[in-house]
Parts: structure tokens; sequence; C-alpha cells
């Protein structure tokens, strides 16, 4: 679908309930699907890659029902599934897909798993080869791609494991067979990723100690049905967050938006570049996450160079920073960041190639970009604008074009159905 961006507003003003947060919705609906009786969640994100979730759980025999702002799944008590369908769809979706393998690590049925053609060209070894150490059996050991068939199996041994990348998909993955695995397992971090895995099995009632970068667990373990709220997805937010700093004479209030600590390493840049965020922090016992409401006005920013600790915890808002860094004055650097090469697409060819239609100042490193700024943006061709089919791409050029009275051409803008079907109508809200 190609959108024609044609808007230049003078301010941003208003208020955005931004959506369920993504990570956390995967993650509900997983350990749901697993635990004893009813789980209810409130503010379950309904895009297209948590809907693959559900419904890969729905093909597994699990029965999930939605009304109103409320999702319910009735648990079946363990992880043995009874499979309607032995072929998954997993669409787009690449945290559900990573999740789900180690989910069915230890199954009475083989199992395969498939989906579109920019999740099949991201890589899967990364959780295939500490799962084949459980002995969890796939056709080909080499596999690193989608379709995998994930063969039949009932033994499953612990793990003893040092990520060699910071990645809370893989950490979470372990985590799921883990909890199966009669026995302890130890799974260590390279630096600290996001915690929502830890946090929900503790709330569900597993089992799960850290010390440092360790995590321990011991299996089998039953988990019991719960109530989960879930927050406003700050990586949605830093959209709006991005929008109000950079155009002129805004003011948006964001509320009841997730900030845990292991999310928000933008929210650490931005106080880097010199950017104040009002935060009014919300808690309660219902909450098992962190939430606040967030308000941003227009201010002026300086180019940085982002710390390699805070990159694990800002990877999906490293488009926003290229963004951030051509309306700052001075170089915004960022390198340590290869891991948006494997994303939907590769992110750092895409941010450079793209921003430079708009005349932004920037150079591609192999792990990163640097960006010199302040740039007036502008089209400098008749080439369109493209996604290259990848949700953050397509709303980050969305908040770019604010920023130019020029007429341009954004393509493949149904991407950005995977995680915010509302951005569109949020967008005019603050415009109208």
């Amino acid at each position: 679908m190609t959108h024609v961006l044609n808007q230049f507003p003078q301010q941003l003003n208003g208020q955005i309930q931004v959506p369920g947060d993504k990570s956390i919705s995967h993650r509900a609906l997983i350990l749901g699907a697993v635990a004893n009786g009813r789980t209810t969640i409130t503010n379950l994100l309904l895009a297209e890659d948590t809907r693959s979730t559900l419904t890969a759980l729905q093909d597994l025999g699990i029965q999930i029902e939605q009304k109103g702002t409320q999702t319910t799944v009735i648990g079946q008590g363990g992880f043995t599934f009874r499979p309607q369908q032995t072929t998954l769809q997993m669409n787009n979706a690449g945290t559900a897909t990573r999740l789900l393998l180690g989910l069915l690590v230890r199954q009475p049925q083989a199992l395969t798993l498939i989906g579109d053609q920019s999740l099949s060209q991201r890589p899967m070894q990364r959780v295939l080869a500490p799962l084949n150490q459980m002995r969890q059996q796939v056709a080909d050991n080499e596999t690193v791609h989608l379709p995998i068939i994930i063969q039949a199996n009932q033994q499953l041994e612990p793990l003893d494991y040092q990520l060699p990348v910071a990645s809370a998909q893989v950490k979470s993955a372990l985590m799921l067979a883990a909890i199966q695995a009669p026995g302890t397992s130890h799974i260590t971090e390279i630096a600290q990723t996001r915690d929502h895995t830890e946090r929900l099995l503790r709330q569900f009632g597993g089992q799960v100690t850290a010390k440092g970068l360790q995590h321990t667990l011991t299996g089998p373990q039953q988990l019991t049905g719960t109530d989960v709220i879930v927050p406003g997805d700050f990586s949605a937010a830093a959209f709006w967050l991005t929008a109000g700093l950079l155009v002129p004479n805004s003011r948006i209030n964001l509320p009841q938006v997730g900030v845990n600590p292991t999310r928000t390493g933008f929210l650490t840049v931005l106080a880097l570049m010199g950017a104040t965020i009002e935060q009014t922090q919300l808690s309660g016992p219902e909450f098992s996450e962190s939430f606040a409401d967030l308000t941003v006005e227009t201010q002026a920013l300086t180019g940085i160079e982002v710390p390699a600790t805070l990159i694990p915890n800002v990877i999906d808002e490293l488009p926003l920073v290229a963004l951030l860094g051509t309306q700052a004055s001075g170089q915004t650097i960022v390198r340590h960041a290869a891991e948006l090469r494997v994303k939907e697409t590769d992110r750092i060819r895409a941010i450079v190639i793209e921003l430079r239609k708009l005349g932004a100042s920037i150079e591609e490193l192999p792990d990163g970009f640097i960006v010199t700024g302040p740039t007036v943006l502008h089209k400098t061709s008749q080439v369109p604008l493209n996604s290259h089919g990848d949700h953050r791409i397509a709303m980050m050029l969305e908040i770019a074009s604010l920023l130019t009275p020029d007429t341009l051409q954004l393509e493949a803008t149904d991407a950005i159905a995977i995680s915010y079907p509302n951005f569109e109508n949020d967008l005019q809200g603050l415009i109208n």
C-alpha cells in the first residue's frame, strides 16, 4: 500500500492512549495457555503480530475469548498440547516464533512453524542451538530459517548456557524450555535485556531467580492463571515522544505507558540529548509492570554518541534516534547495533537509504550510523520513500514527513498494522 504524506503541522497537541505492549502481550497469551485455570488479560495488543500468537495457540487447542478490552485464556494446566493444526502460520511475528520454539520443545507430535517471506529470512539458529543442547529435536540441526519442523520429543535436559548476543527473545525462549525440564537450568546474559518474561513468570506463580546476569530456573514448574494488565507499549509511545520534540509548538500527553527500566533506554538517550520528558509514576498492586503518564513538549536537542551499554534497551527505537539526529546540533553516533541488520529488514541500511531521500547527512557503519545535524528535511528526488516492509521504519518515516512541506509518497505502509493498527488515526487526532 502507498500512502501520500503531505501534512506540515504547525503544532501537535492532544492525548494518545498508545496500544498495549507487544512484548508483554505475546508472553501473557503464552503463559496463560499453559497455566491452570483462567487468565484475564486487559489491554492486550490486537495487532497482526500478536494475532499470530493468539491464532497459533488456538491451533494448538487453546480456548481464547475476547470481549471488549479483555481477553480470557482458558489454560490447559500443562505444556502438552492437543493441536488442531500441526502447521503453525507465524506470518511476520519474530518474537512469537522464537518463544514458541522454546514452548514446544517437548511435544508428543511433530509441529511445523512457517512464516512470511520476511520472517523466513530471520535467523533462528541462535534459539535452536541451545535448545538442541536440551535435546529438542528439529528436522535438520543446521536449520537457521523457517520453515522449521520440531520433531516429537519426550526427553528434555536442563541447560547451562551463556547467550552470545543480548536478546530477550532468545532468553525468554530458553526460560520457557527450562521450566519444563527436570532439574536446574542457568541462563546467563551478556547484557541486561527486557525482563517481561521473568516478571510474568513470577506473576503466574513460577520461580526464577536472578543473580547479576545469571537466571536460575528449576523445572518442571506449574503455573496458575492470573489477571494481567498490559501497559501501553513504550516503543509505540516513542514515536509520539519524537514527534512532540521535533514539531514546533507541540505538547503531547501519553497516559499509562509501560516504563519498565529494561525498556526505557530511549528516555535516557533523550535526556543525554538535552530533552526533558515529564513523568508521573503510577503504582498499585494490580500492576506487575511500571506504568507512568508521559508528557513531551518541543525542545532543542544536541547530538550524542549513544553509550554501548544502552543499545540492548533502545534497539527498537534506534530508527527514531537517527531521525532525532537529523534535527540535533552536531553528530549523533550509534555503534554496537549490528542486531539491527537482522530485524524485519536490515534496519541500518533502510534508515540510511530512506533518510538520505529526505536530505539527511547520514553515514552507514557496519554496526550503526553517524548522523550530522541539524538538517532541513526535504524531498530530494521523485523516488518514493519505502518502509522495506518494516513497521518501525514506516512509522519513523511518517514522523519525519511532518517536518517538511513537501508532498511525499511512502510505500508499503501496510506494515504498520504489525504493531500499531491505529497509528494513522492517532496522528490525525494530534493534528486536527
